[in-house]
Parts: structure tokens; C-alpha cells; sequence
């Protein structure tokens, strides 16, 4: 099992249904093992669009939604889709592939500092550094994706951790265990003859150890990790509400994402809505859940119609939001 197929395992042990991606060399084993445990790759023009589809697919399914993306101008295209879905507070998981380990910082193909550039926009953002790493760092991303006020996640996936060991072992001229003489022949090819030569051999082939050390790997028995629970009021909260609805003439209701994200009773809180018949105004994941043109929802003068009211009511609102 290669890197690729560890990501793999970990989206279907995570629930993904879908993998949005703009297909790379630096990420296809990922791709390749997806579409063997039947997971739909879906390969779009442009990886905004990837991340994109995967908010929508967070939003319909509540399940966070993934999109895989090349090293560099693969990561870098992203941006304007993950920010979108950080300010949606959207469950999103982003797997970028990124140069080898062992090259960054030394030119290699499409290799620039995606951290620095991705980290403003994420909540939580961490770069796997051996294979063994893989699984566990998945698990963590879908844990902070759902965790608190949803959002996106990074995940970095470096190219030399992807693929066979054995291909990544011949990619450095570093193979498992070539016989002396073509080893030392293959050495001095790879690495020059004398001291330095020697040190460099040595220096490769124990980044490789730390490379491929076994471990890492859930026990196949672990299921995935549960959905956080959805934050609720408690029923003196709720009866208080209640009663200050009743007493109100100018209520206002402003609605966030964690008030939909229990995605199967998003038509219950709509009907909620109505019932209750107050002016709404919609935010983040919460946009879209009264259609286009229902009277109650109100889109302009915000600012105004918020002073002019005698009772705000929040739902599904973080406690920094600013009004």
C-alpha cells in the first residue's frame, strides 16, 4: 500500500463519496487508489472549480467535502475557492501535492512555500513528512474541518510519499538492496566517488528510512470519526427566546451555518422559519435555505433594519460575529 492508497483509505473510512480534483503527477497515486475503492473522481478545468464542488458537496451532504490539487499553480489556483468557503464556514478538506521532501527549496518542479501562502486562509494546515504520517494527519483534518465553526483544511501531501517505495527509492538512485559491486558502481554514478560521495549516499539513504518506517496505519476495525455535535440551546435559553419573541413588534432572526448542519432537517428549519414568520437575514453555509424570493428573507439595508429592530435573535452564529 503506497501513500496514494493510504489517502485513499482514510476518505472512504471518512465518509467522502467524491474526490474534486484537476488531475497532477504530484498527486495521481491518490487518485488512482480513490478510484479503486470506488470513490468518483471528478476532474474539473481549473482547481478553483474542485474546491468549489467540494463546499457544495459539504453543504448537501454534511460530510466534509474533498478536492485534491497539484503542487504550486495547483495550490495557488485554490485560493479564491477556500477563502469562499472560509467565509461560509464550510467543511472542506484540500489535499495538495508538494514537491519531494528531500528537494524543497532547491528548485524542483512547481515547488514554492504553499504554507506560508495557504495558512491565512484555513483553520488548521499541517505538511505530512513520511508516509507513516499520512493516515493520522487525514484523520486530524476531517476532525478540524467539522470541529466548532466548520471550515477549510490543508493537507499537504509531499510527491516522494505518494508513490511506490520502490520508485521513490529508484527516483533518489537509492535502491532497497542492489549487490555491492552494481551499488558502489550506481553510488559513484549518483553521488561522485570519495567522502563527499560517501556522504551523500548516507545522508539519502537514511532519509529514505525515515521516509518508509512502517506504522501509521488506524486499525482496520477504527471507524471514522464521529460528527461533532450540533450546538443547541438548552430549554431555559430557548422558553427565553420564546417569551421575547412574543413581546416583540420589530423582530429580526440572523441565521449562520451551524444552524444547517445537520443537513437532513434543513427543509424542517425552513418550515421553522415560516412558521415563526420573522425577517431573516442569512449568513455563510445558511444562504440558499429559503430560495431565491421568499418574503421573509431579507439582502439590503442591513445595518438600518438590525437598528430599527427591538429584538436580534442569533442561531448558528459564532460568538465573534460581528453584525
Amino acid at each position: 500500500m503506497n501513500g496514494g492508497d493510504r489517502i485513499a483509505a482514510g476518505l472512504q473510512r471518512h465518509g467522502a463519496r467524491f474526490l474534486f480534483t484537476l488531475c497532477g503527477g504530484h498527486i495521481s497515486p491518490i487518485l488512482v487508489g480513490a478510484k479503486r475503492l470506488g470513490i468518483r473522481v471528478v476532474d474539473v478545468r481549473d482547481e478553483a472549480a474542485a474546491v468549489f464542488a467540494a463546499d457544495a458537496a459539504a453543504r448537501l451532504t454534511g460530510v466534509p467535502g474533498v478536492a485534491a490539487v497539484t503542487a504550486g499553480p495547483g495550490v495557488t489556483n485554490t485560493i479564491t475557492a477556500v477563502k469562499n468557503a472560509q467565509l461560509a464556514q464550510s467543511p472542506v478538506v484540500l489535499l495538495g501535492g508538494a514537491a519531494a521532501t528531500l528537494l524543497k527549496g532547491r528548485g524542483a518542479l512547481q515547488d514554492i512555500d504553499q504554507m506560508a501562502l495557504i495558512r491565512p486562509h484555513v483553520k488548521w494546515a499541517a505538511t505530512a513528512r513520511a508516509v507513516r504520517e499520512l493516515s493520522p494527519l487525514l484523520d486530524q483534518a476531517f476532525r478540524e474541518a467539522r470541529a466548532g465553526v466548520p471550515g477549510p483544511v490543508f493537507l499537504e501531501c509531499p510527491i516522494d510519499l505518494l508513490y511506490d517505495e520502490s520508485l521513490v527509492r529508484g527516483m533518489y538512485g537509492a535502491p532497497a538492496a542492489p549487490p555491492a559491486a552494481a551499488a558502489a558502481a550506481q553510488g559513484s554514478a549518483q553521488a561522485g566517488g570519495g567522502l563527499a560521495g560517501a556522504a551523500q549516499r548516507f545522508y539519502i539513504r537514511r532519509h529514505l528510512r525515515r521516509l518508509f518506517r512502517p506504522g501509521g496505519e488506524p486499525p482496520v476495525s477504527q471507524a471514522a470519526a464521529e460528527a461533532p455535535a450540533v450546538p443547541a440551546a438548552g430549554g431555559a435559553e430557548v422558553r427565553r427566546a420564546a417569551a421575547l419573541l412574543a413581546r416583540s413588534e420589530r423582530p429580526v432572526l440572523v441565521l449562520g451555518s451551524q444552524a444547517v448542519l445537520e443537513t437532513g432537517a434543513v427543509s424542517e428549519l425552513a418550515r421553522a422559519i415560516e412558521a415563526l414568520g420573522v425577517p431573516v437575514y442569512l449568513a455563510g453555509g445558511a444562504r440558499g435555505l429559503l430560495g431565491p424570493s421568499h418574503l421573509l428573507q431579507l439582502r439590503h439595508r442591513r445595518k438600518e433594519a438590525l437598528r430599527e429592530a427591538d429584538l436580534v435573535l442569533l442561531a448558528g452564529i459564532p460568538t465573534d460575529f460581528r453584525l
